[in-house]
C-alpha cells in the first residue's frame, strides 16, 4: 500500500480519542501505514500508534480513510474499539460506529453507539454515552455534545456512584441524579448537574436547580457540603450548612455556621495547613446564647451568654526520628466545647499538650507538657483547678549498644514538675485520700539496671540482675488537712534504692499427638533495703495500682517513679502455653509473691492509700491467675483472678468474652471487685460492660453498647443503633445517653440522637457525632471531606 499522508493519520487518532474520552489530551506523532495495515510510530518517537481492522480503505478521490470490522485504536495509552470509523479529510469530520469502547491510561472507560467529532477535536456529537471511571463513578447520557477542548455536554442525564445490579441490570441504583444537561468540564474538573432531580430506589425525593460535585480526579474543591444535624434535649434541634474553601495546595478552610432552635446561632470553623514538615490546624467556635435558661440552674452552660473557643493542634517531624507538636485549647468557660459536641474537644477532660518526642531503634525520649481543661458544670471550675500543671514530664531510655560483662545495662531516666493551684482532697468511704497538694513539686529520677541471661544444657535459665537508682526532690506543697501531715517533706530530699536479682526460668517442652505445650516455672527474689520517706513524699504518678498476673513478676510493682519497692521480695509462678493443630490456643500465667524482709512498700500508707488492700500488703500475697482461650471459630475467653490467700474467696474478677465472624462481633466483660474499706470503697463492685453488632444481611446491622453498675443500678453508657452500607451509600442512625455518679460532671445534654446518610462522591448529611464515629473499615470509603 502506498504511503498516505502521515498528518490525516495524526488528526484521525487525536480526533477519535480525545473526542470519545471528553476532555482528555493526546499528544501527536507522525505515522505511516505498513504493509499489513497497522500504524506505527516513527523510529524517532517514542509513543506508537497502532491501527487494525478486517478491511482499511483510502479513496483517495473523496479523500476518506474508511476502517471497518473489528477496528482496534491504540495509541499513547489509549485503546479503543469500534465496528466503523470513518474519516473526510475534505470536511475534517471523524465518524465511528457501533459499539464504541474506549479505555484511557487512567483506567476510565468510555462507552458510545456513534461518534462524530471535527479532526481539530474542537466540536464533535456522540450518541448514547456512558463514562465509567475507576473509582465507579457512572455518568451515562442519551446525546453528548463537546463545545470545546475542555467542555462536553450531556443530554438527559444520570450520574451515580452505585454499581448497577448483577441480576437485574435494568433496575435503577439505590441513588441516582437525572438532569437535563450534564456538563462536564475538564478545565475545572466539575461535574455541573442543571436541572436534576435525585431519585432514591428510583422515585425522585428532591429536586435542585443544579448540583455540581468535583470529578474523579478531584480531591479537594471549593463549595457548601452537605447539612449536618443534631437532636438534643437543651440545645434543640441544629441544622448547619458547612461551606469548604481550598485556599491553596496545601491549605483549606471549613465555616459552619449551625442554628439551634433552642440557642441561637453557633459558628464553627476549622482551618487547616500542611507543610513539609507537618501539618497544623486552627480550630474556632462562638455563640451568644438566646435561652441559657434552658440548662440547670447555677451550672457553667446556664450562667455564660457568650461563648466561645480557640484550639492550635499541630504536629511536625524534624526528622525521621523526632517530632515535636502542640495541642491547646481555650475555651470562655469550662464547659462551652462538650456542651456543643464540637469535634476533638468534647472530652470530659481536654489534655493540653506540648510535646517533643524522639524514637530509634531501641532508645527512646519523650517530653511532654501538660494543662487539663475539666469540662463539667461547675462554672467555678473547683475541679480544673485541683489538676496539676505539668511543667513538664520527661522520659529517657537508652540502652548501651555494646554489652557490658556480657550482658544488657540500660540508663531510665524521668524528670517530673508541676504545679497545683488548688488542694485534691476527698473522703471516700472511711478513708481520706490526697490525689495532690497546693504547691510545686519537682522530682529527677535516674536509674541503671544491668542483666545478663545464662542458658545451661539442661535448658534452666538464670537471670542476675543489678540495680541502682537515685531521686532527687524538691516540694513546696500546703499540707493542710493532713492527719500525717508533718511527716511530709517540704524541702530538698534524696532517696536511693539498689537492687540485687535473680531470676531461675526452667521451660519445659512437650509435644501430643495432635498439640505442643510449653509450661515454664518461674522464682525471682529481689533484695533491697526498705523505701526512704514511704508514704511521706507526693504520689503523682503511681495512684492506679492493681495487682494481678500481668505485673506478678516485675521488679518492681508501682506504675510511676514517686513510690519505689522496697524490702525483699520473691516471686514464684508459671507461665504456659498449649498449641493445638485444630486452631485452638490456650495461654495461663498463675503465681505469688512473698515480702521476706524489711519493710513492706505496700504496706505503708501514702497520700492516697495506694498499697491498701491490693493483696500485697501482708507478707504472703494473694494468688493471682490468669488464662486465655483462642478458639479457631473466632471465640476468645480470658480470666483474671486474684483469690484470697486464707480461704480462695475471690477478691477481683476480669472475665472478657469476645466472638467475631462474618455476622456477629461481640464482646462481654464483667468485673468484679470485693469492698476495700482501706482504699475507700465500702461496697462490692460489679460492673458489666458490652457492645455487639450483628449483621442482617451484607447491607443491614444492628449494633449496641451498655455499660452497666449492678450494685449501683446505674448506667454510665447506653448507645443503641441500626446501620446501612454498600458501595455508594451509607445510613445509620443511633441514641445514646451518658450519665456520672457526680452531677458536676454529668453532660449538660442529657440524651442525643445521632444519624448520617452518606452518598460517595456527593457528601453526608449527619445528626450529631454520626459522622465521628463511623468506622470506615467494613466498607473502604468515606464521603468527601471538601
Amino acid at each position: 500500500m502506498a504511503v498516505f499522508d502521515r498528518g490525516n493519520i495524526r488528526r484521525l487518532a487525536a480526533a477519535l480519542l480525545t473526542g470519545a474520552s471528553v476532555c482528555a489530551y493526546v499528544a501527536t506523532a507522525s505515522s505511516a501505514f505498513a504493509d499489513d495495515g497497522v500504524i506505527v510510530g516513527d523510529a524517532q518517537d517514542q509513543s506508537k500508534l497502532l491501527l487494525t481492522a478486517n478491511e482499511l480503505t483510502y479513496n483517495r478521490d473523496a479523500q476518506e480513510v474508511i476502517a471497518t470490522g473489528g477496528v482496534r485504536l491504540k495509541y499513547s495509552g489509549y485503546r479503543m474499539v469500534a465496528q466503523r470509523i470513518e474519516y473526510n479529510q475534505g470536511t475534517g469530520r471523524v465518524v465511528a460506529r457501533g459499539n464504541i469502547e474506549l479505555i484511557e491510561p487512567s483506567g476510565n472507560r468510555i462507552y458510545a453507539d456513534e461518534l462524530d467529532v471535527t479532526d481539530n477535536f474542537s466540536q464533535g456529537f456522540v450518541n448514547a454515552l456512558r463514562v465509567e471511571t475507576t473509582d465507579n463513578t457512572r455518568i451515562a447520557g442519551e446525546s453528548a455534545e463537546r463545545v470545546n477542548e475542555d467542555v462536553m455536554i450531556l443530554n438527559n442525564g444520570v450520574y451515580t456512584a452505585c454499581l448497577p445490579c448483577a441480576e437485574r441490570p435494568d433496575k435503577p441504583p439505590l441513588w441516582q441524579v437525572k438532569a437535563e444537561r450534564v456538563i462536564q468540564d475538564g478545565k475545572s474538573q466539575t461535574v455541573r448537574l442543571e436541572k436534576a432531580r435525585f431519585e432514591l430506589f428510583g422515585k425522585p425525593i428532591a429536586y435542585l436547580p443544579f448540583l455540581t460535585v468535583p470529578d474523579n480526579r478531584v480531591k479537594r474543591k471549593s463549595g457548601f457540603l452537605f447539612p449536618q444535624m443534631s437532636i438534643t434535649d437543651k440545645l434543640g434541634f441544629g441544622i448547619g450548612v458547612p461551606y469548604y474553601q481550598v485556599l491553596g495546595d496545601s491549605a483549606d478552610l471549613t465555616v459552619t455556621p449551625t442554628f439551634y432552635t433552642a440557642q441561637g446561632l453557633l459558628l464553627h470553623g476549622e482551618l487547616r495547613n500542611r507543610f513539609e514538615m507537618g501539618t497544623h490546624t486552627l480550630t474556632f467556635a462562638g455563640i451568644d446564647q438566646r435561652d441559657p435558661e434552658r440548662f440547670d440552674a447555677g451550672t457553667s452552660d446556664a450562667l455564660n451568654d457568650r461563648r466561645g473557643m480557640v484550639a492550635s493542634k499541630g504536629d511536625f517531624k524534624i526528622n525521621p526520628r523526632w517530632s515535636f507538636g502542640w495541642d491547646v485549647m481555650v475555651q470562655s468557660d469550662n464547659n462551652f466545647a462538650r456542651t456543643y459536641d464540637l469535634k476533638g474537644y468534647k472530652s470530659e477532660t481536654q489534655t493540653n499538650k506540648l510535646y517533643l518526642t524522639g524514637l530509634g531503634d531501641r532508645n527512646s525520649f519523650d517530653a511532654n507538657a501538660y494543662y487539663f481543661n475539666v469540662q463539667d458544670k461547675d462554672d467555678f471550675e473547683l475541679e480544673e483547678r485541683r489538676q496539676a500543671i505539668v511543667h513538664p514530664a520527661v522520659d529517657y531510655r537508652y540502652f548501651l549498644p555494646d554489652p557490658v560483662y556480657g550482658g544488657e545495662l540500660s540508663l531510665t531516666t524521668n524528670l517530673t514538675s508541676l504545679t497545683r493551684r488548688n488542694q485534691d482532697a476527698y473522703a471516700l468511704g472511711t478513708s481520706n485520700r490526697f490525689p495532690g497538694l497546693e504547691g510545686t513539686y519537682t522530682r529527677l529520677t535516674t536509674e541503671a539496671e544491668w542483666k545478663r541471661t545464662y542458658t545451661f544444657d539442661s535448658g534452666l535459665q538464670l537471670t542476675p540482675l543489678g540495680a541502682l537508682r537515685g531521686d532527687i526532690f524538691s516540694t513546696d506543697m500546703a499540707t493542710q488537712g493532713l492527719t500525717y501531715g508533718s511527716s511530709i517533706d517540704d524541702d530538698a530530699a534524696f532517696r536511693g534504692m539498689a537492687t540485687l536479682g535473680l531470676e531461675a526460668r526452667y521451660p519445659i517442652l512437650f509435644t501430643a499427638q495432635n498439640s505442643s505445650h510449653v509450661i515454664e516455672p518461674i522464682a525471682q527474689v529481689f533484695l533491697r533495703p526498705d523505701e526512704q520517706f514511704a508514704g511521706r513524699l507526693p504520689n503523682e504518678d503511681s495512684q492506679a495500682f492493681v495487682f494481678d498476673a500481668t505485673n506478678l513478676f516485675e521488679r518492681d510493682k508501682f506504675t510511676g517513679f514517686d513510690r519505689v519497692e522496697g524490702g525483699t521480695r520473691a516471686n514464684l509462678g508459671f507461665r504456659y502455653n498449649g498449641t493445638f493443630d485444630n486452631g485452638y490456643g490456650i495461654r495461663a500465667i498463675a503465681g505469688q509473691s512473698f515480702h521476706l524482709a524489711g519493710e513492706n512498700s505496700f504496706a505503708s500508707p501514702d497520700l492516697v492509700n495506694v498499697g491498701a488492700d491490693s493483696g500485697l500488703e501482708s507478707d504472703r500475697s494473694d494468688y493471682v491467675t490468669m488464662a486465655a482461650i483462642d478458639a479457631p471459630i473466632g471465640l476468645s475467653f480470658s480470666n483474671s483472678l486474684r483469690l484470697d490467700k486464707d480461704n480462695f474467696e475471690i477478691n477481683r474478677m476480669e472475665n472478657s468474652v469476645h466472638y467475631a465472624d462474618n455476622r456477629f462481633t461481640g464482646k462481654v466483660s464483667y468485673t468484679q471487685v470485693k469492698a476495700q474499706p482501706n482504699y475507700g470503697y465500702d461496697r462490692d463492685r460489679d460492673i458489666i460492660q458490652t457492645s455487639g453488632k450483628i449483621r442482617l444481611d451484607d447491607n443491614w446491622a444492628l449494633f449496641g453498647a451498655i455499660n452497666y453498675d449492678l450494685n449501683n443500678k446505674f448506667s454510665s453508657e447506653r448507645r443503641i443503633g441500626v446501620l446501612y452500607q454498600d458501595e455508594c451509600t451509607i445510613f445509620t442512625v443511633s441514641y445514646s445517653d451518658e450519665g456520672n455518679l457526680s452531677t458536676v460532671r454529668e453532660a449538660a445534654n442529657d440524651w442525643s440522637i445521632n444519624a448520617r446518610l452518606a452518598f460517595r462522591t456527593l457528601g453526608d448529611i449527619s445528626v450529631g457525632s454520626a459522622a465521628e464515629d463511623w468506622d470506615k473499615a467494613d466498607i473502604g470509603w468515606q464521603p468527601n471531606s471538601y
